[in-house]
């Protein structure tokens, strides 16, 4: 069934003339990010060309996805908004909070029990506020996303940074923070920076070993983490359209580990194919109605470097599998190199764990073209040398892949079938051993490999691959193993070699399911009753940001200078954090935890300026809030990349932590941070970060003419009592500005809310 078709109907019975419009206005023809971005402002008809990189522009979603770990947050703040429903199709998935250790039919039930009072609370507030949720055990929410709500041509906001999957399907799909949902959920407009464009030829067809996620490492291998902050990135050429739609969507779910805002690929035959196959009939015709819209213009994809900011082409008929990691998803590296990187570098050639699942690769044709492997590896004798996990991407992809015969072949192969749900690639595994910190390696078709994130070992050393390729490895328990090249040993001591993986799109047979684990809304759900225990340690109501004091601010405390990489998963982790996603001040915790300390080579070990001792990062920064003291955080490179968390920003918001000061933000964690009322700065000269001592008392100056594009100054009072000063940039609009003075973009809605009640 296709869910909200109305919704669609009226996106496209105006798609046609507003990409005319844009057309018109911009005076060129359109790449297919900007005709989804014109077709969706807030304004209605286009009349202004927006400027790439620079301009605030206010959108209109067709709808919103949350998670269940960061649904919680979103949704503790929609309830203070004072609206009586979400004003455009929403939904929640529970995906995060289930641990996998035995095998689903163990794991998930645990999960229900130790989750109950947090899946009852979303259950309870999607009734009552006319949201679609799905229940644990249906699937992870990318994968849900594509199979049923996802369109051509459509824009979808979702508190994950994974939302870009559904550029698979030829969506403008985009990672926020709760805040963001709230306001789109309460009928506001969504406001993002024009995103630049970087375009992405494919050429030939992939063959062989090589998959749609080699396509992805191998741009993260150029691009780096940070390469595609601040765009959209276009795939298209005749590479693109012979690719299946899961493929897409992979290629687009990894677009995150660049920073990019999202990615997408025009509407073609292999996206009709999927939207029929997962009963979207209606979809599918009301968009072949208008498919010379769904995608770039002829002239821009026949001379790409005048309309793209950057292009990249790559070459899909010799392009080669790839293994990325460890600890980066960026470190590219071609199978055929492993073996002699993992000896130059001292990585662990033996391989303990091979991972296939999450939201990026857990698909029909994923589960296929790993199966193939693991039935090969049966009838040639072998067996896995490596420990062997699978997690199903839906209830809808697994039964039908246990229909099929698939999960059967895995478990013949001594595989564990984990639940239908994020597990290891969230830090939700409760690995045997992992917290004997032992040096070891695994390999998993997710997409980050950050330390700590799987298993919270640090010296895990993580490698992205394909589903087959992970099977392959595991099979042979060698990190160097090129299946392309090597034999292996089997059990009568032959000599055997792998042949390339075969597998099925679609399955042939039509998918299948007996119950997906939706639930919909009350028809009229206000006499729904959400309860939260005022004693609860899992979920708490939240109380207003405080708004700024109308003052410069002075004698801040230096909480941390981050050395190097520090992602949201450094500022608030998941794993066994996760269970604190809706109570504030629990979470709050984990605050900076994993952050290296600039001035000791430390993680969770700072000093507390008002006793000169050291101790935790969460500690000290409620000392300083018990004595009156507000600090600030200052931070490296692109800082907040991975996971859109809001809470990255709201712990230290609700610790009183009052700016973060750094040399580049990620996209996401930045808007999360002004958002909840906070100062996000960058460095006017980066050296300056060097001046940052660690007994400083700082000043922020020129908050009372706080203004679009003037910076501010930073005084540094080193302890030795003297001063230095120097401009810290910022990228505040004037209505962000707004969020900071008022405390927070909540206290805004709240006040508005409030004041139409009265009138």
């Amino acid at each position: 069934m296709a869910f909200d078709i109305d919704m669609i109907k009226k996106v496209y019975a105006n798609f046609g003339s507003r990409v005319e419009a844009a057309r018109k206005v911009v005076g060129r023809p359109l790449t297919l990010s900007e005709k989804i971005l014109y077709a969706h402002l807030w304004d209605g008809d286009p009349k202004t060309a927006f400027k790439r990189g620079s301009d605030y522009v206010d959108f209109a979603p067709d709808r919103v996805a949350m998670q269940d770990a960061t649904a919680q947050m979103a949704l503790l703040q929609f309830m203070q908004a004072g609206r009586p429903q979400v004003a455009v199709p929403s939904t929640v998935h529970c995906d995060h909070l289930i641990t996998a250790k035995e095998g689903a039919s163990i794991d998930l039930p645990h999960a229900k029990t130790e989750s109950a009072e947090v899946f009852d609370f979303l259950s309870s507030v999607s009734n009552k506020y006319g949201i679609g949720f799905w229940k644990p055990g249906a699937g992870i929410i990318h994968q849900v996303v594509l199979e049923n709500y996802a369109f051509p041509g459509g824009m979808m906001i979702g508190t994950d940074s994974h939302t870009v999957n559904a550029g698979g399907l030829g969506m403008v799909a985009i990672g926020v923070g709760g805040a963001d949902a709230c306001d789109v959920m309460a009928g506001l407009p969504w406001e993002l920076k024009f995103p630049k464009l970087i375009g992405v030829k494919l050429t030939g067809k992939l063959n062989g070993w090589t998959a749609a996620k080699d396509v992805i490492l191998k741009v993260a291998g150029i691009l780096t983490v940070k390469g595609g902050t601040g765009a959209i990135v276009e795939y298209f050429g005749d590479g693109a359209t012979s690719m299946s739609c899961t493929g897409k969507g992979t290629i687009c779910n990894m677009g995150a580990e660049i920073g990019a805002t999202t990615s997408t690929f025009g509407y073609d035959e292999s996206m009709e194919r999927y939207l029929r196959a997962t009963n979207r009939n209606e979809v599918a015709d009301e968009a072949n109605k208008i498919k010379e819209y769904l995608t770039g213009d002829a002239e821009v994809y026949a001379d790409p470097e005048n309309y793209f900011d950057q292009v990249i082409e790559i070459d899909l008929d010799t392009l080669e599998p790839y293994l990325n990691g460890p600890f980066t998803p960026d470190l590219a590296t071609p199978v055929s190199q492993m073996k002699t990187e993992a000896e130059t570098n001292g990585w662990p050639l033996k391989v303990e764990w091979g991972l296939i699942g999450s939201c990026t690769n857990s698909s029909y044709e994923d589960l296929s073209r790993a199966a193939s492997i693991a039935s090969q590896a049966i009838s040639k004798g072998l067996k896995t040398k490596a420990d062997f996990g699978i997690n199903p991407g839906s209830e809808q992809v697994r039964y039908t892949a246990d229909r099929d015969g698939f999960l059967k072949t895995f478990e013949d192969l001594n595989a564990t079938i984990f639940t239908n749900a994020c597990g290891p690639c969230i830090g939700m595994w409760d690995r045997t051993g992992a917290e004997k910190a032992e040096k070891n390696t695994i390999v998993h078709s997710f997409n980050r490999n950050f330390a700590k994130r799987a298993d919270g070992n640090p010296n895990t050393f993580a490698f992205v691959a394909s589903p087959e390729m992970v099977a392959a490895i595991a099979i042979s328990g060698n990190l160097g193993f090129n299946p392309l090249t090597d034999t292996l040993t089997n059990d009568k001591g032959e000599q055997v070699k792998l042949d390339p993986p075969t597998g099925d799109e679609l399955p042939t047979r039509g998918f299948a399911v007996e119950d997906a684990g939706y639930q919909a809304p009350a028809a009229d759900g206000s006499n729904v009753e959400v309860i939260v225990s005022p004693t609860s340690h899992r979920l708490q109501l939240l109380d207003p940001f405080t708004p700024w004091e109308g003052t410069d601010l002075k004698g801040l405390k230096l909480l941390i200078k981050a050395k190097g990489k520090c992602t949201t998963d450094h500022i608030s982790m998941a794993g066994p954090w996760l269970k604190f996603r809706g109570h504030l001040d629990n979470i709050s915790n984990n605050m900076l935890i994993g952050a290296v300390n600039y001035f000791n080579d430390k993680t969770d070990t700072v000093k507390n300026e008002l006793t000169g001792e050291y101790g935790p990062v969460p500690a000290t920064q409620r000392a300083y809030k018990a004595a009156g003291f507000g600090s600030i955080v200052i931070g490296d490179e692109n800082y907040g990349e991975g996971s859109s968390r809001e809470h990255a920003a709201m712990e230290p918001r609700h610790l009183g932590v009052r700016a973060v000061l750094v040399k580049s933000f990620a996209r996401i964690h930045e808007t999360n941070l002004k958002k909840q009322g906070m100062l996000g700065l960058t460095f006017a000269d980066k050296n300056d970060y060097d001046k940052i001592l660690e007994d400083d008392t700082v000043d922020i100056l020129g908050l009372t003419e706080f203004a679009p594009d003037k910076p501010l100054t930073l005084v540094l009072h080193h302890a030795d009592g003297t001063e230095e000063s120097f401009l810290v940039n910022h990228s505040y609009n004037a209505q962000q500005i707004d969020w900071f003075k008022a405390g927070g973009a909540l206290n805004i809605i709240r006040a508005e809310a409030a004041a139409k009640a009265q009138s």
